[in-house]
């Protein structure tokens, strides 16, 4: 029997909403369960800034027996129409069964409601931005994702291009293992850069100053990336919030600023990739004894890889290859602190120039995802 699509209005039905996935994935070896807390966090237009300038409606497809196999949420994102004013709304929180007819209720339901918004391009996943989770996973399906990565069955891509989607833009993530590194190719290159720049240095991130450094990096990040496929500006109010969930895991011994006569000019952050922690956690709750065992996972199971998702350069140094030195700096540093290996993710499939420096000094591509595009005729 077919099944039904309804939005959603209660609390019951968002906490229906939040808890398809940990069913859903039940069992998977790869899913990583997201914390619940933080899920809510992210759907309370109270506690998200993203509601400052955004709108969401979530739905639910329920069979007969009233038993949730779906969900989907559609989204508008005034941000991103503001800067690029191409009728795009977007879709995110996408999960469904393996049955087509499903994927057809939740996306026919978020398509009206994007319409009705005046908008005639569907775009998506993102969750609910692409400053957030996002991509549909469609190459790495047999490996556990890196921190804050998304993950979902290889049956998404093809439920989605029957309906109408076609991929629009590809996003790469990078493996970086020190021992495939090519360390004297890394540190001629650095050695060059600074015979060219004799004003360059590098300084961590300061935990003491982390609100005033946060800013450095917001500001840097929007200059770097505004040229970028699908940019929008992370407004002060979500990189605010930003920092405030990245504080409880950062790691300042392996976040760079990059220093042009003692001021900023670039940087990159790297997370502690937590994912093996959380996989203990397979209903995402954290009371009453999740967060003691996060804690205890963390700090004594091991976290021997990192996570690089933001990098940047102010555009008037860029092409001057200064990213080099804080690439190096992470990788040489990392085992010093028990990060053998890094992943960089994602890397726009447009990144010529960041994808040729990751492949000259031999990482791997570890993963594919891919944002998809369909129009609302």
């Amino acid at each position: 029997m077919a099944c039904t699509v309804r939005p959603v209005r209660t609390r019951r039905e968002l906490r229906r909403f939040i808890s398809f996935p940990y069913h859903h994935y039940a069992g998977s070896p790869y899913w990583v369960p997201p914390l619940r807390m933080e899920q809510r966090e992210i759907l309370n237009p109270r506690k998200n800034p993203f509601f400052e300038h955004g709108r969401m409606q979530l739905y639910l497809a329920v069979d007969a027996d009233n038993r949730v196999v779906g969900r989907i949420a559609g989204i508008f994102n005034g941000e991103h129409l503001r800067m690029h004013q191409d009728q795009a709304g977007f879709f995110g929180f996408f999960e469904c069964e393996e049955k087509y007819e499903t994927a057809v209720v939740l996306l026919d339901a978020a398509a009206a409601w994007v319409r009705s918004q005046g908008l005639s391009i569907m775009r998506g996943p993102t969750n609910p931005t692409l400053n957030d989770s996002s991509g549909l996973l469609v190459d790495g399906f047999d490996r556990v994702p890196s921190i804050l990565m998304t993950y979902n069955y290889p049956y998404y891509e093809e439920f989605l291009t029957r309906w109408g989607f076609e991929r629009v833009m590809r996003l790469w993530a990078y493996y970086i293992h020190r021992k495939h590194v090519q360390f004297d190719r890394l540190r001629r290159g650095a050695n060059i850069v600074h015979r060219r720049n004799p004003g360059l240095s590098l300084r961590t991130l300061d935990m003491s100053r982390y609100e005033q450094d946060v800013q450095i990096v917001r500001d840097i990040y929007n200059d770097a990336w505004k040229n970028n496929w699908g940019f929008v500006p992370v407004t002060d109010a979500e990189f605010s919030h930003l920092a405030a969930s990245m504080k409880q895991i950062v790691d300042p011994r392996v976040c760079f600023f990059v220093l042009l006569n003692g001021v900023p000019v670039g940087f990159t952050i790297s997370l502690p990739n937590i994912n093996p922690a959380l996989q203990r956690l397979p209903n995402g709750r954290l009371l009453p004894f999740g967060l003691a065992k996060l804690l205890i996972l963390t700090k004594f199971a091991g976290v021997s890889e990192l996570r690089m998702p933001l990098m940047g350069v102010r555009r008037q140094y860029q092409r001057r290859a200064f990213d080099v030195l804080p690439v190096l700096e992470t990788i040489e540093k990392g085992p010093q602190y028990g990060y053998q290996a890094c992943e960089s993710s994602w890397i726009l499939d447009s990144n010529h120039i960041q994808k040729n420096l990751l492949t000259s000094i031999g990482t791997a591509i570890d993963k594919e995802y891919a944002l998809l595009e369909a129009a609302l005729d």
